[in-house]
Order: C-alpha cells, then sequence, then structure tokens
C-alpha cells in the first residue's frame, strides 16, 4: 500500500511518516519546501512538490497512492491565507483524491468543530469533513484534543523558567494524547475494515485538568509555578485582538483551545470502545506522567552534560 502523507513535517504528521516506514508502507510526503523535510527523505520517504494553495500542484501528488493520510493544520495569519489552504486547497485535494481513486481517506480533524463555527478554522474543519463523506471516497476521521508536545510550551518551560502559567477558571478534564498514538491509530485503521466510513472522537484514557498538568510539572521540576487565571468571557475578549485558535503559539491561542474542550462531550466514556475497535490496549498507549517524566529526565541530563562541558573548559583555561 503506498501512502500520501499532507503536513509530514509537522508535529503528528512526522509520527505518521516514521510510522508508516516502519510498517513497511511505501511513503510520499506532499511538501513546499524541500530543504525544510530533508529529514523525512533521510528516513526513506518520497518527497514530492505539492502546496494546497497552489490547486495545480495537487493531482500529480497522487499518481500510484493507495491512501491519503491528511494530518496537516493551519496556523494562519490572515483569513484569506486560511480559506486558500483549509478550504480551498483540501476541497481540491479531497476532489482530486475521488478522480485517483483513493482507497481510503484519513482526515485529522478537531474536537467539537460544530458548536464552534463562529470561528474560521473550525468551521473549515467541520466543512472538509462534510465534503469527505460526500465524496463517496472511503474514508475514516480522527476528531483530536491535544497533543502532549504542546503542553511542554505551556506548563513546563515556564516552571522551569520562572514564568507566569496562563489557565482559564474552568476546570476541563481533556484526554490528551502522545502523537506517536495517535499516529497508530491512523495507520492501524487502515488495516480495519470496520473503520471505513466512521467519524472517532479519539483522546487518551485520562482526563487531566490543568491543575494536575501544573501539580506533576512542579513535582518533576521541583519549582513552584506562578499561575494567572482569566475567566472565559475575558478570553473572548483577548482572542479578539490576538487571533484564535493556532495551537501552541501564543497564550489567546493555547486558552482558546481550552474553551473549545470546555464544551460537554461524550468521548471519553467511549474511549476504550473505541480502543477495542483499533485492537489497542490502552496500556499500550503513552501515559501524560511518563512523557513528562521522560521529558525532564532528558532535560536534567543535558544541564548536566552543559554543566560538565563548562567545568572542563574552566580546567583547561587554567591549565
Amino acid at each position: 500500500m503506498s501512502l500520501l502523507i499532507i503536513g509530514g513535517t509537522g508535529t503528528l504528521g512526522r509520527q505518521v511518516v516514521l510510522q508508516a516506514l516502519t510498517k513497511g508502507y511505501k511513503v510520499r510526503c506532499m511538501v513546499r519546501n524541500f530543504r525544510r523535510a530533508n529529514f523525512l527523505k533521510e528516513w526513506g520517504a518520497e518527497l514530492v512538490y505539492g502546496d494546497l494553495s497552489i490547486p495545480e500542484t495537487i493531482p500529480p501528488c497522487l499518481q500510484g497512492i493507495t491512501a491519503v493520510i491528511d494530518a496537516s493544520t493551519s496556523r494562519p495569519s490572515d483569513l484569506d491565507a486560511l480559506k486558500k489552504v483549509d478550504w480551498d486547497g483540501k476541497s481540491v485535494l479531497i476532489e482530486a483524491s475521488k478522480a485517483a481513486k483513493i482507497k481510503r481517506f484519513i482526515f485529522c480533524s478537531t474536537q467539537n468543530n460544530e458548536q464552534f463555527k463562529t470561528i474560521p478554522l473550525m468551521e473549515m474543519k467541520q466543512g472538509i469533513e462534510v465534503k469527505l463523506k460526500d465524496s463517496q471516497i472511503p474514508y475514516t476521521i480522527f476528531r483530536l484534543s491535544g497533543f502532549y508536545q504542546g503542553l511542554i510550551e505551556q506548563y513546563a518551560i515556564p516552571i522551569l523558567e520562572n514564568l507566569p502559567i496562563w489557565v482559564t477558571n474552568e476546570n476541563t478534564a481533556v484526554s490528551y494524547m502522545d502523537t506517536q498514538d495517535v499516529a497508530k491509530f491512523c495507520l492501524r485503521s487502515l488495516q480495519l475494515p470496520e473503520t471505513e466510513n466512521k467519524t472517532y472522537i479519539l483522546g487518551g484514557p485520562k482526563g487531566w485538568v490543568s491543575s494536575e498538568i501544573i501539580s506533576l510539572c512542579e513535582q518533576l521540576a521541583g519549582q513552584t509555578a506562578k499561575v494567572n487565571r482569566i475567566p472565559l468571557f475575558g478570553l473572548k475578549l483577548i482572542s479578539q485582538f490576538f487571533g484564535f485558535f493556532e495551537w501552541g503559539q501564543n497564550i489567546s491561542d493555547r486558552l482558546a483551545f481550552s474553551e473549545i474542550l470546555s464544551i460537554d462531550s461524550n468521548f471519553s466514556k467511549s474511549t476504550f470502545d473505541i480502543y477495542k475497535t483499533f485492537k489497542i490496549e490502552s496500556n499500550e498507549v503513552i501515559q501524560l506522567d511518563d512523557y513528562f517524566l521522560e521529558y525532564f529526565i532528558r532535560l536534567l541530563k543535558r544541564l548536566r552534560d552543559i554543566n560538565f562541558e563548562d567545568v572542563q573548559k574552566q580546567k583547561n583555561l587554567v591549565i
């Protein structure tokens, strides 16, 4: 089976590429910048030029492809660029995939997008879901919450650098996931006919509230966090000035994501049923506390190495 992966240089996309190559898939990545994506080529993926904002570059990327995995998410600076990529570009991608008789189209979407139609990116995500369902291409849609990787910038780094952590006054539990595990579900769906034409709200086996994550980071860092709280109504005012929903890019965006996740949903109740469908045990999924522990261990080791190098340099200067 040959795969075309969109967003292969991203946090999630690179995990999809790596695991697909490990499993023996023939992997092609649609990229705009060959230099930036060179590490994918070194891993064994084929690179082909394609840009969602340039429709004519899309169809050639699909030649000889069996399945498409769209793991891309825009980080828009303006609405025109967002529309060009996440609406026009992905609409062309679906049409071209239908013409190429793609056997499966896996689309990584966002949780609760139908409830936030006033947010352009969310509206487009939901609209692309509808287009994909109407296209008659066999599909699997994953509606995702947050990634562990994004929590490093939001919680761990501010604590280590003695900077404030901004949280909302809501106490919503979010079932974050490691991108490695999300990639595992994406690729597993290719092997499971029962996941065809289905939408899954995918999350980790445990929900975490902000206070629990902060406490965990404090314990591992040995430092106390400075926490600033902002009510959701204040967040809405801030988002009007600083933009909305660009994961991990600034305070208002990260808090905006918290608002989206604050909507009640039943995904946590069905998490274990989804794992059963995909034949993945909950103990196979990376836990958030283990992820943070590994991060802090690597960081402390790096700091020790740096200190050792500094001491050696000072000794050499003395000699």
